[in-house]
């Protein structure tokens, strides 16, 4: 059962917003499985990069995902502390989000992009 650990209400708030977006959901779901960056998700999702980094910084901003510079790319990744501190996130993130038909397909799309070796690994 779900425990709440305590936070801002308008922390939340601004969570319950960027998640009210499908992309965001995907984009929170395909991170599910480890860092990924721009290209990657701009590959499966099959949507422009200005609108792939417009929603990484929806997400960015309220602290659900983190970004790191590596070499040339940026990869980014859920951030496990936003987690911690709101279950619930988790929850809705394995429990709804990835379990509806279009995430799945999501998840399967990017696992070919990743054999094809297209990634800009």
């Amino acid at each position: 059962m779900y425990s709440y650990s305590g936070g801002d209400a308008a922390d939340i708030v601004q969570i319950f917003k960027a998640l009210a977006d499908e992309n965001r959901l995907r984009i929170l779901n395909l991170l599910r499985n480890g860092e990924l960056c721009v290209c990657d998700i701009e590959a499966v999702l099959n949507i422009k990069q200005s609108n792939v980094s417009r929603h990484l910084n929806k997400l960015k901003t309220t602290k659900i995902i983190v970004s790191e510079k590596k070499s040339q790319w940026v990869y980014y990744r859920l951030n496990e502390e936003i987690f911690l501190k709101y279950p619930f996130l988790l929850i809705i993130l394995n429990d709804e989000i990835g379990k509806t038909s279009i995430c799945e397909e999501d998840l399967s799309l990017l696992e070919k992009f990743k054999i094809s070796g297209r990634s800009c690994e």
